[in-house]
């Protein structure tokens, strides 16, 4: 289960620039260190070969840096705003990768779809919201707008600030089910 959560943009904006700048600069140092290392354990004084032992020790320091954020930085509250916007993305990208399936089990009705395309249009605009991109937001009024009205007539909350899996699951298996007919 995934759920929105609400965000100040503009805190969102400065935590995000912080943690990229902070990545940035370990990825740097990492790579460069690795680099030298491995010059300096692998490579020939004054050489011309060594730029494979060059190219291998920025290999190096990008792997540690990326392990270094998923195993460390992760979790680290100066990470949360960045870390809430790429689960926010991922989740936002489920429902993009399978929209069709979605949108023709809104064309019949159905409540779960009903739910995963409201999710989809909150989510969607909080995170254009959160990144500034109001026109895009301005876009997507006429459906966003047009989708709740349906929803109120069904008898369904507008509000859907979580998305389940199982959403998911039933309108895959439930598509799968119809295309073998």
């Amino acid at each position: 289960m995934f759920e929105l959560q609400p965000m100040a943009a503009e805190f969102y904006r400065s935590q995000t620039r912080r943690s990229t700048l902070m990545v940035c600069v370990i990825l740097a140092a990492s790579c460069f260190l690795m680099a030298n290392l491995s010059i300096f354990l692998f490579g020939e004084p004054g050489g011309d070969n060594n730029f494979r032992w060059n190219l291998a020790g920025v290999i190096a320091g990008l792997l540690l840096t990326i392990a270094l954020v998923r195993k460390v930085l992760w979790e680290q509250p100066w990470m949360a705003a960045a870390v809430y916007g790429l689960r926010l993305k991922r989740q936002l990208m489920k429902i993009t990768n399978m929209l069709h399936q979605v949108e023709a089990a809104v064309a019949e009705e159905d409540p779960t779809a009903m739910k995963v395309l409201r999710f989809y249009h909150l989510g969607l605009i909080q995170m254009h919201t959160l990144e500034g991109n109001q026109t895009a937001i301005s876009d997507l009024v006429k459906g966003v707008d047009r989708h709740l009205e349906r929803m109120t007539a069904m008898g369904l909350a507008p509000e859907q600030n979580r998305l389940e899996q199982v959403w998911l699951d039933q309108i895959s298996q439930r598509w799968r089910h119809l295309k073998r007919r």
